[in-house]
């Protein structure tokens, strides 16, 4: 039956599938971690500082969702860890230098860090101080952004590998320092984490939409979506920015990429700009679009900052150094539609904010606004995902950029054994999926517990409505 399958059918593309999917799935639940860690935090010091009950009610509901989310995070990313050993092996000895040290770090000071202090923060409320509890929380979530800031440095080394060079097919670490601070680490870091926050915004604001939407516990939940907003919009901006920044800084490093995100083949001679295509229909074969709607000068302007910047075409690349255009092309645009609809979702409920209708009588009339929020919780997984299409895509035939291609780091593992390991990990984690989605479920369904809410957030109170 392998015999007769495609040609494509081989260990390196199931090996690639398995690990795009699993990749996938997991970046769903870290950055949920990220976001919510931080709004704990802030929950938990204005719960210290005013004494208002209501913000530890806040923590109690919302570190339910962290738990659920941590924890399937954790089933999910330590066997995508394990392929760089089973599916990736000629990687992993090409890398290993470099790319072993920072995942040791991720793991050694950031998730020990978090993992550590979790049971404190979950489980401490009636057993140690309000302070001490609040160190907990600060250090989860000091955790998880170190986490996150480990994990996108060694993405960022393989998309602009610095710090040494390759010989004999390793690659040889001399300045570790410099493959820390290599030129993606800035934009790639800041980028993604920014996102967690924004996401985890959309989901507080979602979720606190649809109670708002159903009209339960209205006086709690206008509560956590004021904040979501009030953050989010400093937040949705602040990633357009970044946005904006990464997109000249892949010109610089990895003009390929953009030209496939662009779908940009022809470098724009002197004098004349490069046009932006809205959209178009990309043909790689016969390098040009079919058609196309264009902006003019607006990707010399995007990319320079000058109506006739110079933007690298992708005919300048070998056909086999060429990345495929259709999917970053679609991917970015998928990313930038969202992006902007975030920031005019933020927009327009500022403004009904300043007009005086986010009352608790107010809100619930603004149904379209409500379900807008609850949209935008899958639209924000969306454009997380497209983004890291992009991303990832963008760089191939490399796994390391201009020096290890993807084709020489598959390992030779059987056939059979990637595609049935490919299976098991569709179902394992469909599965998990499912669970989480029966736990969230019952989690929201059954609410915040705002009962018996303590008038200061001293020792025995803390105690008090722990054990509540």
């Amino acid at each position: 039956m392998l015999e007769m399958a495609p040609s494509f059918w081989n260990t390196l593309f199931l090996s690639r599938v398995q690990f795009a999917f699993t990749a996938m799935f997991h970046i769903l639940w870290p950055v949920l971690t990220i976001g919510l860690s931080l709004f704990l935090l802030i929950l938990e010091v204005l719960w210290l500082a005013t004494k208002d009950a209501w913000y530890l009610s806040h923590c109690r509901f919302w570190s339910k969702l962290f738990t659920l989310n941590f924890a399937i995070g954790v089933a999910t990313g330590i066997p995508m860890e394990f392929q760089f050993g089973t599916n990736w092996s000629a990687f992993a000895v090409a890398a290993g230098d470099i790319f072993g040290h920072l995942l040791g770090f991720e793991a050694a000071i950031a998730f020990m860090l978090e993992a550590a202090f979790l049971g404190i923060m979950l489980f401490g409320w009636r057993r140690v101080s309000p302070a001490m509890h609040l160190f907990a929380t600060a250090m989860v979530c000091l955790g998880s952004l170190l986490s996150a800031y480990w994990i996108m440095v060694a993405n960022s080394w393989m998309q602009t590998p610095t710090g040494g060079y390759l010989a004999g097919g390793r690659f040889v670490l001399v300045d570790q320092w410099a493959s820390i601070k290599n030129p993606d680490a800035l934009w790639g870091v800041s980028h993604m984490i920014i996102a967690a926050l924004e996401i985890s915004l959309f989901v507080v604001g979602g979720i606190s939409a649809w109670y708002l939407l159903k009209r339960r516990h209205v006086e709690f939940f206008i509560k956590s979506f004021k904040m979501a907003v009030l953050v989010g919009l400093v937040v949705t901006p602040l990633q357009i920015f970044l946005g904006d920044g990464a997109g000249r800084a892949t010109a610089l490093h990895q003009p390929a990429k953009l030209a496939a995100m662009e779908a940009h083949w022809d470098t724009n001679r002197t004098g004349e700009g490069a046009s932006w295509h809205f959209m178009a229909w990309p043909e790689q074969e016969k390098q040009r679009n079919r058609w196309e709607v264009n902006i003019p000068y607006a990707l010399s302007i995007l990319v320079t900052l000058s109506p006739l910047g110079r933007v690298t075409g992708m005919r300048e690349f070998p056909r086999g150094d060429q990345p495929p255009v259709w999917l970053p092309f679609l991917a970015f645009r998928i990313m930038l539609f969202f992006g902007f609809l975030f920031f005019v979702l933020m927009v327009c409920t500022v403004w009904f904010w300043l007009r005086g209708e986010f009352t608790v009588a107010g809100i619930a009339e603004r149904k379209w606004l409500l379900i807008s929020w609850i949209i935008s919780i899958p639209a924000s997984y969306a454009a997380m995902e497209a983004g890291w299409i992009v991303r990832e895509v963008g760089r191939q035939p490399w796994t390391i950029y201009g020096m290890v291609r993807t084709v020489d780091s598959a390992g030779q593992a059987p056939l059979a054994a990637v595609a049935a390991s490919l299976l098991l990990f569709v179902a394992f984690y469909v599965a998990l999926f499912i669970i989480f989605l029966l736990f969230a479920r019952a989690l929201i369904l059954r609410g915040p517990d705002v009962q018996n809410l303590p008038e200061n957030p001293g020792r025995d109170n803390f105690k008090a409505r722990s054990n509540g």
